[in-house]
């Protein structure tokens, strides 16, 4: 019996320190980079995508809020720049590292996405290629609809005049069904979301509307239509890039595409595109293809193409 009781006195002391340690781990704090990009605009990186933080007349515009949990980190850094209030979210599309933020800013805010993200934002459908959120509602579900869409365009969208127009355009299907692009017209600066996030082979998030087949030419439309634009803030990445770089994206992305095609009508499978591809290279500082990555994207590809 005594040993009964000092064997769990023991397990429970053991349970004990073990609860114990676990309050007592250090909790990452969760950092904001700042960086100036342009008079007044700035970029905010860390926990998901990029965030672009304009300061306007009448108050901050920020596009994308980043990861759950985020928001209020993101929000701290904005005051750090401006006591101006935020006025107005702009979202480039509907994933959860681009839009989850948002319900962590005030009821007040503005939110304005392409008509697409909008509908892609009430479902908040799994990524494809990407391991499936938790199951359960959205986060938009569990705050009561906070953060979603109050305003939508369709292809074009103008926002405020002079030194605070900013400029929406749709050109079609890429890593979304909805992807946005966003000019800060009087500094010459454009956010161009996931759609071109980084030097590598994108998302084709087909789960959400997007598209293999008709991702290089969506580039391509920003690219010539999108005029007196120097700077691009990418989705991801650690620096800005122009306009020549997102034309050399949509030329890499075509060139994939082209040898995921030929490979489908020559007989070969999806296995085969995914040891076979290498980044060509000619893509000076693009980032060596990932074997999950040319799978999902691959296969968006194959399906599109008859």
């Amino acid at each position: 019996m005594k040993r009964s009781v000092v064997l769990g006195a023991l397990v429970g002391l053991g349970l004990l320190s073990i609860t114990v340690a676990a309050y007592q781990q250090p909790v990452t704090p969760r950092v904001v980079e700042v960086e100036k990009v342009k008079d007044n605009l700035f970029v905010m990186k860390g926990g998901g995508g990029n965030s672009a933080v304009f300061v306007g007349t009448d108050g901050v515009t920020v596009v994308d809020t980043k990861n759950p949990g985020w928001g209020a980190p993101l929000l701290e850094q904005i005051k750090s720049v401006t006591s101006k209030p935020v006025v107005r979210i702009i979202n480039t599309h509907t994933h959860g590292d681009h839009v989850s933020g948002n319900v962590e800013f005030p009821a007040t805010v503005d939110i304005v996405v392409q008509e697409n993200t909008k509908a892609g934002m009430e479902a908040m459908r799994s990524v494809t290629g990407l391991n499936p959120p938790p199951p359960g509602p959205s986060i938009f579900e569990r705050n009561m609809g906070r953060g979603l869409a109050k305003r939508t365009f369709k292809d074009t969208m103008t926002i405020g005049a002079g030194a605070d127009q900013i400029d929406l355009y749709y050109f079609g299907r890429a890593h979304t069904g909805g992807d946005a692009f966003v000019v800060f017209s009087a500094l010459r600066v454009m956010h161009t979301g996931d759609a071109f996030h980084t030097r590598d082979l994108p998302i084709m998030d087909k789960n959400n509307g997007g598209s293999g087949v008709e991702y290089a030419a969506t580039l391509s439309k920003a690219a010539a239509q999108v005029k007196n634009v120097d700077t691009l803030i990418n989705g991801h990445n650690p620096t800005t890039t122009t306009m020549a770089d997102l034309r050399t994206q949509s030329e890499f992305i075509a060139e994939f595409v082209k040898f995921v095609q030929d490979a489908k009508r020559t007989g070969k499978t999806v296995e085969d595109v995914v040891t076979t591809w290498k980044t060509p290279a000619t893509y000076t500082g693009y980032a060596a293809a990932q074997a999950a990555r040319v799978r999902s994207d691959a296969q968006v590809v194959w399906d599109e193409t008859m």
